[in-house]
C-alpha cells in the first residue's frame, strides 16, 4: 500500500459514505409513504420517475442552467420532505394529510397538549426537536441534491448508461402496472402527483375560506325572537356532555367494544328503572383523533368546522350558538371545561354566563396525566356548584369529560359518590394505574387502555344521571371524535355515538321523528347525522 493511498483512503471512504447518505435522503423524500404503516424497507423499494427526469436534466443542461435547476430542485425537495413528515404526523393523529395553507396554527395547540400531558420540559424539547428536524431537512436535502448532481456530471458517460437502463425498467413496470400487495406501484410518480396536488388545492382552500366566512355571517336564526326559542324545554336543565374520543369504534367491531357495550346496556337498564327514556344514534364529526373544539363548535353553531382556520373565523363572527339561544331564551348558560388551565379567550363567543375550568371547581386532588381531574369529580362538582342550588334559573351547560383523552393512561376508577369531596381522596390513584410508557409498548395495550377509559367515563356519566337527574333534566351526550388510528384502525369513519336522556315523556315524543333508537347503545343500523345538522334540527324540534 503506497503512502499516498494510505493518506487518501479515509477521505475516499468518507466521500463514498456521504454520497450514499445523500442518495438515501433524496430517495426517502421521493418515495416516502403517506402512512406510518408504510415505513418499512419494502415501502421504499420503488423507482421514482422524478429521480430519472431530474438526473436527465442535470446531464443535459449546460453549467449555468444546471446550477439553477439543482438549487431550485434541492429547495423544493426539502420543502416536500418537510410536508411529507408533517403528513405522516397528521395521518397518525388526525387521519388526514397536513394542509400547508391552514394547518400551521395547530402547531401551537400541539405544543400546549405536550405541555399539559408531559410537562414544560417535554414541550420545549419537542419544539426544539421539530425546529432542528425542519432546518436539517431544508439544509441537508439541497446539499444532497448538489452532491449527487456533481457526481452525475463527473461520470457523465456511465451516468447516461445507468439512467437509460433504469428508464427502461421504469417503462416496463409502468406498462404492466406492476405493484405491491398494498397497491403501491413499482414505477412511481408519487412525488410529482403529490407536489401538483399540494399546489392545485391552494385556490380551493382559499375559496373555501371565503365561502365559510360568508356562511358564518349569514344566520337567519339570529333574528328569531326570544319567546319563540326552545319553548318545548322551558323549565328544564339541558346538559350537552362531550365524552372525549368516544367514537363508533368504541361500540362496534373492535376488541374493546364488548366491554363498552356492557356499560351502555347496564346504564340503559339503570336509567329505565329510574324512569328515564333514552334514544341513540350516530353523528359524523368534523374531526378525527384530536382537536375536540372543532366538534364542540360544529354542534353549537350548525356549521361544519373542520379546520382551525374555520374555527378562528367562526369565533370572531356573529353566529348564533346553542348556548346563546338558551341564554336569549332565559336559561343560565355554563361552560364546564376541566382541561383548561388558563384563560379561554374564544369562550366569549359562546356567551356563557359562567365558565368552570380546572382552577375554580375546588379540586384538590392529583392530575391524571393530561386530564386535570377525574370525570366523576367534574360531574359531582357541577351538581354541587349549579344543580344543587335552590331558587335558580334552569341551566344549560356544555360539559367536557376528559378522562378518556389520549394517551389513555392513569385512568381513574369509580369511588363512593359520598366520598368525592374536594378530590383529595384521589391522591395516590394515578400512581396505581399503568403509565403511558407501560401502555404504549404495544398497540393491543393501547386499544385495551382506550376501552377501559371509555368504560370509566360512561360509568361516571350514567351514575351521575341515575343519582342526580330529575324529571326536569334533559341530557344530550356524545363523542367529539373517533380515537387516533392506532385505536380506530385505518379506514375508520368519523362517526361518534350520541344519546338523549330524559324522564319527561313529552321530550322524547318530540324527537320521535328523528328515528333514533331506544337505549344508550346505537346499533350499526342507527341513523347517522352530520354534526352540523344538529343545531337547526334541535332548535326546530323544541321551538313550539
Amino acid at each position: 500500500m503506497t503512502e499516498g493511498f494510505r493518506r487518501t483512503w479515509p477521505r475516499r471512504v468518507g466521500a463514498a459514505v456521504l454520497t450514499v447518505l445523500a442518495l438515501l435522503l433524496v430517495w426517502a423524500v421521493l418515495t416516502a409513504p403517506d402512512l406510518t404503516d408504510g415505513l418499512h424497507p419494502g415501502g421504499f423499494v420503488v423507482l421514482p420517475v422524478e429521480l430519472l427526469v431530474g438526473a436527465a436534466l442535470v446531464l443535459a443542461l449546460p453549467a449555468t442552467p444546471r446550477r439553477v435547476l439543482v438549487a431550485v430542485a434541492g429547495v423544493l425537495l426539502g420543502v416536500v420532505g418537510v410536508l411529507r413528515v408533517l403528513d405522516l404526523g397528521f395521518f397518525e393523529a388526525l387521519y388526514r394529510p397536513f394542509d400547508p395553507v391552514i394547518d400551521w396554527s395547530y402547531l401551537d395547540s400541539a405544543v400546549g397538549l405536550v405541555d399539559d400531558s408531559l410537562g414544560r420540559t417535554a414541550a420545549v424539547a419537542a419544539v426544539a426537536l421539530a425546529v432542528l428536524a425542519t432546518v436539517a431537512m431544508l439544509v441537508l436535502t439541497p446539499l444532497a441534491v448538489r452532491r449527487l448532481s456533481r457526481i452525475l456530471v463527473r461520470h457523465r458517460r456511465v451516468s447516461w448508461r445507468v439512467l437509460a437502463a433504469l428508464a427502461v425498467v421504469w417503462a416496463v413496470c409502468a406498462a404492466f402496472s406492476l405493484q405491491y400487495s398494498d397497491g403501491s406501484r413499482v414505477a412511481s410518480t408519487s412525488t410529482a402527483t403529490y407536489a401538483v396536488g399540494e399546489v392545485t388545492r391552494i385556490p380551493s382552500t382559499l375559496h373555501d375560506q371565503q365561502a365559510f366566512a360568508r356562511a358564518a355571517r349569514r344566520d337567519p336564526l339570529r333574528d328569531v325572537p326570544a319567546e319563540r326559542l326552545l319553548r318545548g324545554l322551558r323549565g328544564k336543565d339541558v346538559l350537552f356532555v362531550f365524552v372525549e374520543s368516544y367514537g363508533r369504534v368504541a361500540v362496534q367491531d373492535s376488541s374493546f367494544a364488548p366491554g363498552v357495550d356492557r356499560v351502555l346496556d347496564r346504564g340503559t337498564r339503570q336509567l329505565d328503572a329510574a324512569g328515564f327514556g333514552t334514544r341513540s344514534a350516530f353523528m359524523e364529526s368534523p374531526t378525527f383523533g384530536a382537536i375536540s373544539w372543532l366538534a364542540h363548535s360544529t354542534l353549537q353553531s350548525g356549521l361544519w368546522v373542520d379546520s382551525q382556520q374555520r374555527y378562528d373565523v367562526l369565533v370572531d363572527g356573529p353566529r348564533l350558538t346553542l348556548s346563546q339561544a338558551f341564554g336569549k331564551a332565559g336559561w343560565r348558560t355554563v361552560g364546564d371545561v376541566p382541561a383548561n388551565t388558563r384563560d379561554w379567550p374564544q369562550g366569549e363567543f359562546y356567551h356563557y354566563d359562567h365558565i368552570y375550568d380546572s382552577r375554580n371547581v375546588g379540586y384538590r386532588g392529583p392530575r391524571f396525566g393530561y386530564p386535570t381531574m377525574p370525570d366523576q369529580y367534574t360531574l359531582d362538582a357541577f351538581q354541587r356548584l349549579e344543580l344543587a342550588k335552590t331558587h335558580r334559573r334552569p341551566v344549560m351547560a356544555e360539559i367536557d369529560l376528559i378522562s378518556s383523552h389520549a394517551p389513555w393512561s392513569r385512568t381513574p376508577h369509580m369511588i363512593d359518590q359520598a366520598a368525592v369531596g374536594d378530590g383529595s381522596v384521589f391522591e395516590g390513584m394515578p400512581e396505581q394505574a399503568p403509565s403511558k410508557t407501560e401502555i404504549w409498548t404495544s398497540p393491543d395495550r393501547v386499544r385495551a387502555a382506550y376501552g377501559e377509559s371509555i368504560e370509566y367515563s360512561l360509568t361516571a356519566l350514567t351514575a351521575f344521571l341515575k343519582d342526580y337527574a330529575t324529571k326536569d333534566t334533559v341530557v344530550v351526550f356524545l363523542g367529539d371524535h373517533q380515537p387516533s388510528p392506532v385505536v380506530s384502525g385505518t379506514g375508520a369513519n368519523h362517526d361518534v355515538p350520541v344519546s338523549v336522556v330524559a324522564k319527561d315523556p313529552a321530550v322524547l315524543r318530540r324527537i320521535d321523528a328523528w328515528g333514533w333508537e331506544p337505549g344508550l347503545h346505537p346499533s350499526p343500523r342507527a341513523p347517522v347525522w352530520r354534526m352540523d345538522a344538529f343545531r337547526d334540527r334541535f332548535l326546530a324540534t323544541f321551538a313550539r
